[in-house]
C-alpha cells in the first residue's frame, strides 16, 4: 500500500466501544429494490455482499418506522415484528463480509409519495408543502402522533437490536420528517414541538432520547447510535449555518457514536450564515471540536480525494456512488492497486457489480446522478 493513504486504514474507536477497522464507510444509498410486502430481497442481500468487505462500517439504505413513513417504491420496512428475520439476513450478510452493520431508520414526512399511503395520510409538522415540484400539502401531525412516532422510532431500534445489528443511524437529514421538524420551513407550529430553534430541537432531541433509552434497555454489548443531518436548506425560510451550529451543540451533549453530514460535495461551501473560505465540513469539525467523530461525504472518487478529504481532520469518509461503481475500492487501495479503481459507470455493467434492477432503473434515468461512460 502506498504510504499516503495509510491514513484511512487507521482503526477508529467509537464511544460506545467498537472499534471499526479503518475510516471508510459504505453510505446508506436508497436501491429501491425490496419486496413488495416490505421484506429485504435476495437481491439486496446480493448487493450488499459485493460491496461491504472493505469498509470499516456499513450503513444500510433507510427503513420505515411507520406504515405511513415510507418515502420510496420498494422500500424494506422496519415497523413490524414480522421484519425481524429479513432484518436479521440482512445484518448478517454485513457482519460477514468483516463490517460493522447499522441500520439507518426514518420517517419521511411531508416526502412520503401520496400513491404510498392511504389518503390524507402524509403527513409533517405543519400542512406546509414541499417545494419540490408537484409535493402534496401535508396534514399537520397532532400531539398524539408525534408521540406514537418517537415511540416507533424506538421499536426499530430494538428490532434492529434484536436482527443483530451493530446500531443504528438516526436519519435527520435530507429534507425528511426529523428534519422537517427542525427546519423553519416546515414547522410553523406554536406548541411544544415548534416556534423558535429551540424549541424546534424538540423532537429530533426525544427520537435521540428514545433511542437511547430503547438501546440501554434491550442490550449490554456495545451498540452505536448515529446521526444524520443537512447542514442548510436552500427554501427561505430555511435551515443556516447558525441552525446547524445549534444542532451540533445539542447533540455533541447526547453521546452519539457519530454525527454524519450529508452532503452532495465534501467540500461544498456554505451558502449562507458564513463567509465562503472553508468547506461546510470544516465549520462543523470546528463546531463539534473533538467531542464525537464526524462522518464526511460527497463525490469522493479516487484515493487521492479521500486522503485530501481526511487531512481536514474528518475521522470517517462515506462513499456511496463510488462503492457501487468499484466494490473493490478499499481493497484495492489496501494492496496497491489504486490505479485500477473504476470512477465511472457503463450501461453494461450492472451484472457485474451485482446492481439490483430498482437502483440500476434509477441510475439509468436519472442523467448526471453517476458518472457514465460509453460501453467498453
Amino acid at each position: 500500500m502506498n504510504p499516503k493513504y495509510s491514513k484511512m486504514f487507521e482503526p477508529v474507536s467509537l464511544p460506545s466501544g467498537i472499534t471499526l477497522k479503518n475510516r471508510i464507510v459504505l453510505a446508506p444509498m436508497t436501491h429501491m429494490s425490496s419486496n413488495p410486502d416490505g421484506t429485504v430481497s435476495d437481491a439486496e442481500l446480493a448487493y450488499y455482499a459485493r460491496r461491504t468487505g472493505g469498509a470499516g462500517m456499513s450503513v444500510t439504505a433507510v427503513t420505515h418506522v411507520t406504515p405511513n413513513g415510507i418515502g420510496f417504491p420498494a422500500q424494506f420496512a422496519s415497523f413490524d415484528d414480522s421484519y425481524i428475520p429479513g432484518l436479521k439476513r440482512l445484518a448478517d450478510t454485513i457482519k460477514q463480509q468483516g463490517s460493522v452493520a447499522v441500520l439507518q431508520m426514518f420517517h419521511a414526512g411531508r416526502l412520503t409519495p401520496e400513491q404510498a399511503v392511504p389518503a390524507g395520510q402524509v403527513v409533517a409538522p405543519s400542512a406546509v408543502a414541499s417545494e419540490r415540484p408537484g409535493s402534496p400539502e401535508p396534514r399537520e401531525m397532532t400531539d398524539e402522533e408525534i408521540t406514537s412516532v418517537i415511540r416507533d422510532f424506538g421499536e426499530a431500534t430494538r428490532r434492529a437490536i434484536e436482527a443483530g445489528f451493530d446500531g443504528v443511524e438516526i436519519h435527520g437529514a435530507n429534507g425528511y420528517l426529523i428534519q422537517q421538524f427542525f427546519s423553519p420551513h416546515s414547522n410553523r407550529r406554536e406548541d411544544r414541538w415548534g416556534g423558535n430553534v429551540e424549541k424546534r430541537l424538540a423532537f429530533p432531541l426525544a427520537v435521540v432520547d428514545e433511542v437511547q433509552r430503547v438501546v440501554s434497555e434491550h442490550t449490554k454489548l456495545p451498540f452505536i447510535v448515529g446521526y444524520r443531518f443537512s447542514p442548510e436548506e436552500p427554501e427561505t425560510p430555511g435551515l443556516t449555518m447558525e441552525d446547524t451550529y445549534a444542532l451540533v451543540d445539542a447533540l455533541k451533549e447526547k453521546n452519539l457514536d457519530y454525527l454524519h453530514v450529508s452532503l452532495n460535495e465534501f467540500w461544498s461551501k456554505p451558502r449562507r450564515g458564513e463567509a465562503d473560505t472553508r468547506a461546510r465540513i470544516e465549520y462543523i469539525l470546528d463546531r463539534v471540536g473533538g467531542k464525537l467523530p464526524v462522518i464526511g461525504v460527497g463525490a469522493i472518487h479516487t484515493a487521492d480525494e479521500a486522503a485530501e478529504a481526511l487531512e481536514t481532520g474528518v475521522p470517517m469518509l462515506a462513499l456511496g456512488r463510488e462503492l457501487i461503481i468499484e466494490p473493490d475500492w478499499v481493497e484495492k487501495i489496501e494492496s496497491g492497486r489504486e490505479e485500477d479503481i473504476e470512477t465511472v459507470l457503463t450501461k453494461s455493467d450492472q451484472e457485474r457489480l451485482v446492481i439490483p434492477d430498482g437502483l440500476w432503473n434509477a441510475i439509468i434515468h436519472t442523467p448526471g446522478w453517476f458518472p457514465m461512460a460509453d460501453d467498453k
